[in-house]
């Protein structure tokens, strides 16, 4: 996948972006909201060896980049039946919170749609009202609320919301790209 707007750029990761990956991932302040606070403990040669199994048809693991400049990650998973999940991370602290995630979101949505999927779906955290109201703004419905339904690394019982986005309800204010 390669899907450009202005200076964004959203592309497939590839294996030399493995370490890249291997920083953020073990960074526990980057993963905390994922649940691994302590990050996950992967080597960028397990990072390399995995994204050589994504394709198209099941999933894509998916870098952000501004200005040519890794900031962030995104997936999406083939749930079958027209059906994708994604999730996103800005990993960059000095770019979040500045409106990136919310195109960068944007322009993957419209991707997926253009390419045969109808129903897009995703989770985060009970915590996480910022992208409750990112994700809510952009036109997913709320589904339901999974009280106290898994644990992070340090035990703590968490809670997820999770959220489905149709084509119609879909909003987006980017141009056609």
């Amino acid at each position: 996948m390669l899907v450009q707007y202005q200076n964004l750029t959203i592309r497939n990761a590839l294996p030399e972006d493995a370490s890249v990956l291997s920083f953020w991932w073990n960074d526990g302040s980057v993963m905390a909201h994922a649940g691994f606070p302590l990050g996950l403990g992967i080597t960028a040669e397990q990072i390399a060896s995995s994204l050589q199994q994504d394709t198209d048809e099941t999933r894509r693991r998916l870098i952000l980049e501004v200005d040519s400049v890794p900031i962030g990650e995104m997936n999406y998973r083939n749930l079958m039946e027209g059906s994708a999940e994604i999730g996103i991370k800005i990993c960059v602290a000095s770019r979040q919170n500045k409106g990136l995630g919310t195109t960068f979101l944007q322009m993957l949505i419209r991707k997926l749609f253009s390419i045969g999927y109808s129903k897009i779906v995703l989770d985060t955290n009970l915590n996480n009202h910022r992208a409750q109201h990112t994700y809510e703004k952009l036109g997913f419905r709320k589904i339901r609320i999974r009280e106290n339904s898994w644990q992070d690394q340090l035990g703590v019982w968490q809670s997820a919301v999770d959220y489905v986005l149709l084509p119609e309800d879909f909003r987006c204010d980017l141009p056609v790209l």
